[in-house]
């Protein structure tokens, strides 16, 4: 988690059927890697990218693949987020009952259609929406496990 070579990583459970994995590993990189002590936050802030994995992780999505408009979901931090976009529209997303001990998803909702895959497009960002995820402190083992919920890579389009 040191630089920005490695920032994707604990989000590659995602992609192979384990994403309470990428939940448990993201709030545990955030919890020990980033405070306001004297040690702040981990490796150099090129250009704001460690800070800026933090913002995107804790707000519980992050881009795996720069380029790519695709999003895979992680743990937020936040019961509420709101992102303005500037085309007037918000992307909103509600974390019910988070807290330290409740990181993992039981559930999810994009736009009152169930989610089950851990991950979601640019455009729903851009089109205005809410991310609605149920939270716990147990992973969902089912939850965007199926191989046909990963996120798309170049084995899966």
């Amino acid at each position: 988690q040191g630089n920005e070579p490695s920032f994707h990583i604990p989000y590659l459970y995602d992609f192979s059927g384990q994403p309470w994995k990428t939940q448990k590993r993201v709030r545990q990189l955030m919890d020990v890697w980033y405070g306001d002590g004297p040690l702040g936050i981990p490796g150099d802030d090129d250009g704001g990218e460690t800070s800026s994995w933090y913002v995107l992780s804790a707000m519980g999505f992050y881009p795996v693949c720069p380029g790519s408009p695709v999003y895979e979901i992680g743990s937020p931090i936040f019961e509420k987020t709101t992102i303005r976009m500037g085309n007037g529209k918000d992307f909103t997303i509600v974390a019910h009952n988070v807290s330290a001990q409740n990181k993992y998803i039981q559930s999810a909702q994009l736009n009152g259609e169930p989610l089950n895959k851990p991950w979601f497009h640019h455009a729903d960002i851009d089109q205005g929406g809410t991310l609605v995820l149920e939270m716990g402190d147990k992973p969902n083992f089912q939850w965007g496990s199926a191989p046909d919920d990963a996120p798309p890579s170049m084995s899966n389009p």
